[in-house]
């Protein structure tokens, strides 16, 4: 029986103690001592939010499918068992073993937020491991970064050893199998990561030396180790139905965030809106075959008891064989109380006809993503989604019983004017109108229209990485105009107004976009007490704000300034698949308000055709761009 890393007194003094016992069904159970490598992935969050994570369950499933490896979990400390580690010097430790992260040989952590910054140094430090990685020695274990984040890594590069960039099914075999040549030769730490390097994908910061002209912005980025490459090239499995998939994923004691079974129908997206990160990281769009996700259903809802199972992508109406796929799942597993959530939908005859099939429609609510709140920013961002698709469909819903809508917009997207802004409460009210086009004794109660929006932030690899970021001021003003064009609608009482919070917005603005020199303000800020950022209960921007004006730095810089056509970014060393030539033209098509087809409509040379599958190669009718327009 495994001896709990906290005592009883401690279990029953925190908040939902099974955060921290391990034990869940499905759970892989190994002897360490006969492991040739310790592997502890970590989620940089609380426990509810990390096992609602599918990326690490897949690669949860891939290390533990070797004999010679063992890999556990960690995820963040609830605040009030962070106080009590440190009180009691009490060392971060793994769910399984309950043994102390720090006598592991690796510490894989998963970086889905920018906002998890600061929790990376609280799992370091609670771990008694270095948390920069100049400081580490050979008895430390290699911590690496993986997830969306890294496609910027540069603003905590200093706190990591290596980072992988891609999807981790192609070659954390390769990573492992040379860790235990290397271990076995008795090489040092930094000959393993000069080996580490040579495998594609793996990004080495220590390997490269940045310069920085007068004016703050990048004078080059070089490599100082012949072992490194001059870029380094994502992964992509490109045979997701041959690929590992975790048939039997674990299953939380405590209610998790999604607490359901997860079917990744595809990854990728065809669409190509223009502020959206993971529509182009993740190109090309590549679908699972309709068969491996009929089996793996079957496993994972008899592993696990779940009652709900989720398909999840990126644009699932995209999906080829959704509707096979769906209605197999309704005939299959409906009958014995499973629900099926199809999140990520178009709402079409289609979907609303499944939909009403696998949901209380009195109690549930649909959800449409304009963005935008006119035709033309819509146009802007490439979103593909015309004033008349949104009031059509919701008329739809509406006619099928229907009567709460959420809308989700953005705001601060480039070119945006106060005419857009305003346009996010007409249509809202538009969506409101057409529901009392039916007749009273029709209509199912009052209508509810919760209309949302979130403050457009620029990332990497989009066609807004050379965008302007609004100020928190701008935000609030806009905020504000929004709130006034709200009260004026017709149907103002059925309008509910929620918004996102500006300076956290700001701040993830800087971490998706900054470079090295913000390491120093993430780890002063965390030493002054950030944590959990990403939770606004304990958020604190005064001390982010603190912390950039001790280390002379103006956050703004990283925001509120339109890049040059030719500037490096920090994050040119990359190679995502998509071209900045591609990205570049696709920003001056959005300042045109020209459309871009999707992918399957055709090819817009975006650079992805290089990874051999996918869309790319679905059809021979599509025809690639290559103009400049």
């Amino acid at each position: 029986m495994r001896k709990l890393a906290l005592s009883d007194e401690i279990l029953l003094s925190v908040e939902k103690p099974a955060r921290y016992i391990g034990g869940e069904v499905n759970m892989q159970v190994k002897n360490p001592k006969e492991m040739d490598i310790r592997f502890c992935m970590c989620f940089p969050d609380v426990y509810e939010i990390g096992m609602s994570h599918l990326g690490i369950q897949i690669l949860y499933d891939i290390l533990n499918r070797r004999e010679d490896t063992y890999c556990e979990r960690v995820y963040s400390p609830w605040v009030d068992l962070d106080k009590i580690m440190r009180e009691k010097n009490i060392p971060l430790f793994a769910l399984e073993s309950q043994d102390p992260i720090k006598e592991f040989d690796f510490l894989g952590i998963t970086l889905q937020y920018e906002m998890c910054y600061t929790n990376v140094l609280q799992i370091l430090e609670l771990s008694h491991i270095p948390i920069y990685a100049k400081d580490r020695t050979e008895e430390h274990p290699i911590v690496i970064g993986g997830g969306p984040c890294v496609y910027n890594p540069e603003p905590i590069a200093d706190f990591f050893d290596f980072f992988y960039i891609g999807e981790g099914e192609t070659v954390y075999n390769e990573i492992l199998d040379a860790y235990k040549e290397c271990k076995k030769a008795g090489k040092t730490r930094k000959e393993y990561l000069e080996r580490v390097a040579q495998i594609e994908g793996m990004y080495v910061p220590a390997f490269y030396d940045v310069t920085y002209k007068e004016d703050n912005t990048i004078e080059s980025i070089v490599k100082n180790n012949p072992n490194a490459p001059d870029r380094v090239k994502k992964q992509a499995e490109m045979n997701l139905s041959e690929a590992y998939y975790p048939t039997r994923p674990l299953v939380p004691f405590i209610k998790a965030t999604q607490d359901r079974v997860v079917l990744e129908i595809q990854r990728g997206c065809i669409r190509g809106c223009r502020f959206c990160q993971a529509g182009m990281i993740y190109r090309p769009t590549r679908e699972r075959s309709l068969d491996y996700l009929k089996k793996c259903a079957h496993e994972m809802l008899q592993s696990t008891g779940h009652e709900e199972i989720s398909l999840s992508s990126l644009s699932s109406s995209d999906y080829s064989q959704l509707q096979d796929l769906v209605y197999f799942l309704i005939e299959e597993f409906g009958s014995k109380g499973v629900n099926i959530s199809l999140p990520s939908l178009r709402i079409d005859a289609f979907s609303l006809d499944v939909m009403s099939k696998v949901q209380d429609i009195k109690k549930s609510s649909l959800t449409f993503a304009p963005e935008a709140g006119s035709q033309r920013l819509r146009d802007v961002i490439n979103k593909g989604l015309t004033e008349e698709d949104i009031l059509d469909g919701s008329w739809k819903a509406f006619q099928s019983g229907w009567n709460r809508v959420k809308l989700y917009f953005m705001m601060g997207l480039p070119s945006e004017t106060e005419e857009d802004i305003e346009g996010i409460a007409v249509l809202s009210d538009k969506i409101a109108r057409k529901y009392y086009e039916i007749p009273k004794e029709q209509r199912n109660g009052k209508v509810n229209i919760v209309t949302s929006t979130s403050f457009f932030v620029p990332k990497p690899f989009t066609p807004f990485q050379w965008a302007r970021m609004d100020t928190a001021e701008e935000y609030l003003a806009k905020q504000h105009r929004l709130r006034e064009k709200i009260n004026e609608q017709l149907n103002r009482k059925s309008i509910k107004y929620n918004w996102h919070e500006a300076e956290l917005s700001e701040l993830e603005g800087v971490f998706a976009r900054g470079d090295r020199r913000i390491s120093k303000v993430i780890y002063d800020a965390y030493k002054a007490g950030c944590l959990y950022d990403s939770w606004s209960e304990f958020f604190h921007f005064d001390k982010w704000l603190k912390a950039f004006e001790e280390n002379g730095i103006d956050y703004r810089f990283y925001t509120c300034r339109e890049r040059d056509e030719n500037e490096i970014f920090p994050w040119d060393m990359i190679d995502a698949g998509v071209t900045k030539k591609f990205l570049l033209r696709e920003y001056k098509n959005a300042m045109a308000s020209k459309v871009t087809l999707n992918c399957k409509q055709g090819c817009s040379g975006c650079g992805v055709k290089s990874f051999g599958g996918g869309v790319c190669f679905l059809t021979n009718t599509l025809e690639e761009v290559t103009n400049e327009g």
